[in-house]
């Protein structure tokens, strides 16, 4: 083998790239050596310190690539939680959007459930209401039919059983005369149970010469007629409409009424008292209302009857076929208005007979008064014309007697209220000291004779206490004193007065008579 010698330093080469280059290694000296040694050795450990930074760099990338797992793993682990919390968050979205859908949907079933029922309340609410005023109609026509049905059935509902009390009647009228006889009349009556606005006033005289009682009696008025036969319920326009009655319907039931209530009238006055005392009843029927060309006050006479108790008793009343309005007309010959409903009036067959009583000459005594009058200055026909003057001013229509057989009556005055109306008595007693019992008797006595309704005995000064008492007993008798006979000029005519009493009455002051 033939080695090329090599100018240049190959011993820190590999022997097989000095073989491949044909170089023979160069002999070298003891230091050379060891310098190769240690050159050796130095890049042994340069060799080993770099394998071992080598290793402590693939250890340091172990730990990096290990803690870059860790970091991956952890990464992963929470990207798979955050993943994993947010489909838990999903689900738990979704089950909240599904409860609230289905709380929705149970709200909207509850909604629709409520929107039905109130539909239904409100169909059942209109149902109701319908149902209630097709009731409202009915309970009205039921009240038309049930007022209707009463009025017909006036006279078979009549009180019974007053006969029994004929005997008691006959004692009073024995004990107390003609006017308790008319009391108890007028006391039976009135309490004769009517339906509500059928029942009427009246006033009852007794003539116990001719054996006759004189009854007026305040009929129903107009209005108690139902002035519609039914009512019924018009849905389209939710109004409950009446069924006008016919004019000649109505008339006709008005007309059949006010029969029926005088036939009732009379039936009942003819049972309370005896047979001996009484063989027949004159019946004077009327009516208050109002004058629709006036406006006034008026009180028409729409039914007169002169009965007989004989022609009476063979009246079959509970007959349903007996036509009372025929039944007076026909049978009892009464008067009848020929339209009653029009309030057109008839002339009684006996009234207040005045014509008895002489009549003077009015006088308008307050005229010839002066401002501060004494009335004991006046003269008697002047006290007397003033006392007139006063009635008339009250509401009464009065009349001065003559002077001369006046049968102790000063005045006749007539009351036309259906209550307390009637013929009325006046003695005017022009006295400066009491007037005595017998004058207050006397009065009473002349209204028994003149079957007046009410006596009052007008005077300047007063009366005692027996008087008082025995006007209080009687009932019908009132006595006007000085004071109170001053005040009522105060008030009606607006004149002030003296009186010029020698001595104070008892319980009386100045004031009273000046």
């Amino acid at each position: 083998m033939v080695y090329k010698v090599c100018e240049r330093d190959v011993s820190h080469l590999p022997w097989w790239k000095v073989r491949r280059e044909g170089a023979v290694p160069r002999r070298k000296s003891i230091v050379g050596q060891l310098f190769s040694v240690y050159q050796q050795n130095k890049r042994e450990r340069e060799r080993k310190q770099r394998q071992a930074q080598a290793e402590l760099r693939r250890w340091q990338q172990g730990l990096e690539r290990d803690a870059a797992q860790r970091e991956r793993a952890a990464e992963r682990a929470r990207q798979a939680e955050e993943k994993k919390q947010a489909r838990a968050e999903q689900a738990r979205q979704r089950k909240a959007e599904q409860r609230k859908k289905e709380r929705q949907r149970q709200l909207a079933t509850q909604a629709r459930e409520r929107e039905r029922q109130q539909a239904q309340g409100k169909r059942d609410e209109q149902r109701r209401a319908l149902d209630q005023r097709v009731a409202e109609a009915e309970a009205m026509t039921d009240a038309v039919r049930t007022r209707t049905d009463e009025l017909e059935g006036v006279l078979r509902h009549r009180t019974k059983g007053l006969a029994s009390r004929c005997a008691d009647v006959e004692q009073t009228f024995n004990a107390s005369g003609p006017k308790a006889l008319a009391g108890a009349i007028q006391q039976a009556l009135a309490a004769s149970a009517y339906p509500d606005g059928l029942g009427g006033t009246c006033l009852a005289f007794y003539r116990p010469e001719l054996r006759e009682v004189l009854i007026q009696y305040e009929l129903p008025p107009r209005s108690t007629v139902p002035q519609v036969v039914a009512y019924r319920y018009v849905k389209s326009k939710n109004l409950i409409q009446p069924e006008p009655r016919k004019d000649t319907d109505i008339k006709k039931l008005y007309s059949q009424l006010i029969a029926r209530v005088t036939l009732r009238t009379l039936a009942e006055a003819f049972d309370i008292v005896p047979v001996t005392l009484v063989s027949g009843i004159v019946f004077n029927g009327y009516v208050s209302s109002k004058d629709r060309a006036t406006g006034k006050a008026i009180r028409p006479c729409v039914i007169s009857v002169n009965a007989t108790r004989d022609a009476f008793d063979e009246i079959v009343l509970d007959e349903p076929e007996l036509d009372p309005v025929l039944c007076l007309r026909s049978y009892l010959n009464a008067i009848v208005s020929p339209h009653p409903y029009d309030l057109e009036p008839v002339r009684p067959v006996l009234q207040f007979d005045l014509s008895k009583y002489k009549f003077d000459e009015e006088m308008d005594v307050v005229a010839g008064l002066d401002s501060r009058p004494d009335l004991l200055a006046l003269k008697p026909v002047e006290f007397e014309h003033l006392v007139r003057r006063l009635f008339e001013a009250i509401g009464m229509k009065s009349w001065v007697t003559q002077a001369s057989r006046d049968d102790g009556v000063d005045a006749v005055a007539t009351n036309e209220d259906p209550i307390v109306g009637g013929l009325c008595i006046i003695q005017a007693k022009r006295y400066s000291k009491i007037v005595r019992h017998e004058a207050v008797q006397a009065l009473a006595g002349v209204m028994e004779d003149k079957a007046a309704a009410k006596g009052v005995l007008v005077t300047t000064s007063w009366v005692g206490k027996a008087s008082r008492d025995f006007a209080s007993r009687n009932g019908r008798m009132e006595i006007i004193e000085g004071r109170h006979l001053k005040s009522l000029l105060k008030e009606h005519l607006d004149l002030d007065v003296l009186i010029s009493l020698p001595t104070l009455p008892p319980s009386w002051n100045q004031g009273d008579i000046s």
